[in-house]
């Protein structure tokens, strides 16, 4: 019967002019009552004609400022703390009206006039109203909400983490959803004080209590909403993993600055995803440093459609560079970027300068140097992909290696201040064809700081994994989950280092401020993370039951693939710089001229073979480190023992 009552009358509501006209009936009886007490309900025929005349005066004045404040166009079921501010908002300007009409009466000598209204029944009269016109809106909020809230079926158990001015917030937002799809039980707390109190009716709760199999299963709790707005990347990934231990789906409110016009929409309140879990404090940039050696230069940034290279040049953008060249071969990717930049920030797009052409091409980048003249060059250009890497090992050569050595040499022609180079952990101790290859670049970027007249600073930035990049293992697994499955991992036991692609190019940004050349910097990746254990939260976060809804699958390493990467080579070790997250590894640069006769001898054997064999054999002659894993290539280093035997 209540169920369809409700079903009935809850798409229909009080005309604003009923409510309008109901709010200055309320003023009107509000005005008697108040001159009852203030004249000890000592009441005269001629006070009793005054105060009818008077309590109609007050009427309009409050009707001036309803209208004026609009407090009648609020709905009565969901008042909120806006309805009560433009009721306060209302009432003051009545009040300022009476105020000044019994000044005026006053002022005519003429106090005894009906108009004139005493100071003490104004104020009395303004309490009185105040809580007439609350008191009425949050009872009848109040007993709307107790009445659905015994409509509970079908509706999800939820508890809110936080008790704070934004999870009250997410509260009523979930109370005046259309759909009203989840109910909440309680708020979870941090803070002692709040622990056992209740907020709107609903209890706070300590996490440890909340936290036990027994609380979860006697009250059916499904979710927790996540709505702390000042809370730290340790303690977030702290909660979302004891969730996760009880299976509770976790979903996060945005911060407030992206709230709609200032309110919070159930839209906007999202499921919790891996990169929250691997999110870390955040990185503090020396930006007076980094603003102080970009401005006002102009910037060539290669690779500027990959994701590090795309993430590099907007960042720089910001800095008041003179110019910023934005050079990859990729045309739809670079597109892209163009035109949101063009859409998004049209203050910086007059500083962008986008150039389709290879790093391999030399005759292509002699011309964009001499053209363009850049003053800074961030090389991101490169081939990444191990497995793609190890069956092509010729454009892996010809772009990581020959395309480094051109633009290296070109920046060092047209004396560029500063050459940063983008390389990867997999540069250490490698044991594929694209880490031998970055390993390589590194080796003649470093040796050509030595060479005599260069007045170009040659610095290497490296690092690990970066969340969201291009054929990261994240969206990987997102894709294999969205179709069912199975998820694909290589090794129980791989591990990776993470960082996310903003954190990243700061660092490369911080690196190449502050480098002196010759210097390869080490970036603090954090712990490095069990990729199983990756993808058993990816699936429980996505609401997923590891062999009931979704396998996991090994398929065994792919050629040149290792179980852990490392940051820093065996003979290698760093020493500190001004900012604690990045390192300097203390390496001993190769004599140029060895590396430059090594390098053309690997150009040389490009030009004249097609055997990928032959062009790996001169790579791990130039890197006696680089030893195969799981690879064909391994048979060279079978090879190799046997001569040194």
């Amino acid at each position: 019967m209540l169920k369809r009552l409700l079903d009935a009358y809850s798409e229909k509501f009080v005309s604003r002019w009923v409510i309008l006209a109901m709010d200055f009936a309320v003023v009107c009886v509000g005005f008697g009552v108040a001159s009852l007490l203030v004249n000890n309900f000592e009441l005269t025929p001629q006070l009793i004609l005054d105060i009818q005349m008077q309590a109609i005066v007050a009427g309009v004045a409050y009707l001036i400022g309803f209208i004026i404040a609009g407090s009648y166009s609020g709905i009565i079921r969901h008042t909120s703390i806006t309805d009560a501010y433009r009721i306060l908002y209302a009432s003051f300007i009545a009040v300022l009206i009476l105020l000044l009409l019994s000044a005026l009466v006053y002022l005519t000598g003429r106090p005894d006039l009906s108009l004139y209204i005493k100071r003490s029944i104004i104020i009395v009269h303004f309490l009185i109203v105040l809580f007439l016109l609350l008191g009425t809106r949050f009872v009848v909020r109040g007993v709307y909400q107790r009445l659905t809230n015994n409509q509970v079926n079908g509706r999800k158990p939820v508890l809110i983490y936080g008790a704070g001015s934004s999870g009250l917030v997410t509260k009523q937002t979930l109370e005046n959803e259309v759909d009203k799809k989840y109910q909440v039980i309680g708020f979870i707390d941090d803070n002692t004080y709040k622990q056992g109190k209740t907020l709107e009716g609903v209890p706070v709760y300590a996490p440890d209590k909340v936290f036990q199999r027994d609380f979860i299963e006697k009250h059916a709790v499904s979710q927790i909403i996540l709505s702390i707005q000042k809370l730290t990347p340790a303690r977030k990934t702290e909660i979302i993993e004891k969730s996760l231990e009880f299976n509770l789906r976790t979903k996060v409110v945005p911060p407030i600055e992206k709230w709609i016009h200032g309110e919070l929409s159930t839209r906007q309140i999202k499921a919790v995803n891996i990169e929250d879990l691997l999110q870390r404090d955040p990185i503090r940039l020396d930006k007076a440093h980094v603003a102080e050696s970009l401005r006002g230069k102009i910037i060539l940034v290669t690779g500027s459609a990959g994701s590090i290279g795309s993430e590099i040049a907007r960042q720089v953008l910001h800095y008041q560079p003179k110019k910023v060249i934005l050079l990859d071969q990729a045309e739809s990717p670079l597109y892209e970027i163009e035109m949101d930049l063009k859409s998004n920030h049209p203050e910086l797009f007059p500083l962008a300068e986008f150039v389709i052409g290879s790093v391999s091409d030399p005759m292509r980048m002699r011309k964009l140097f001499r053209v363009l003249q850049p003053e800074i060059v961030f090389h991101a250009a490169a081939y990444k992909h191990v497995p793609l890497m190890e069956d092509n090992p010729y454009e892996a050569i010809k772009v990581n290696i020959l395309g480094t050595r051109t633009v290296a040499d070109l920046s060092i022609e047209h004396r560029v201040e500063k050459f940063v180079m983008v390389s990867t952990d997999k540069a250490v101790n490698p044991t594929n064809v694209m880490g031998a290859s970055k390993r390589i670049a590194e080796l003649y970027t470093q040796s050509r700081h030595l060479k005599p007249r260069c007045k170009t600073q040659f610095i290497t930035t490296r690092f690990g994994n970066v969340l969201g990049s291009n054929g990261s293992v994240i969206p990987l697994f997102k894709k294999q989950i969205e179709k069912g499955g199975p998820i694909t991992i290589t090794h129980k036991d791989i591990t990776r280092y993470f960082m996310t692609i903003p954190e990243a190019c700061n660092l490369v940004l911080e690196a190449g401020a502050m480098g002196k050349g010759g210097e390869i910097f080490v970036f603090d990746m954090g712990q490095s993370v069990r990729i199983h254990d990756l993808a058993k939260k990816m699936v429980k976060l996505s609401g997923l039951e590891e062999g009931k809804d979704i396998e996991i699958v090994f398929t065994g390493l792919r050629p040149g693939e290792k179980l852990y990467e490392e940051l820093l080579a065996s003979s290698e070790n760093t020493k500190q710089t001004h900012h604690p997250k990045i390192l300097i590894a203390n390496t001993h640069p190769e004599d140029p001229e060895h590396i430059e006769f090594s390098i053309n001898q690997l150009a040389n054997t490009l030009a004249s073979t097609e055997d990928n064999f032959a062009l790996v054999a001169v790579m791990k002659t130039l890197v006696p480190e680089f030893v195969s894993n799981n690879s064909v290539f391994a048979t060279l280093d079978l090879k190799k023992t046997v001569v040194n035997e």
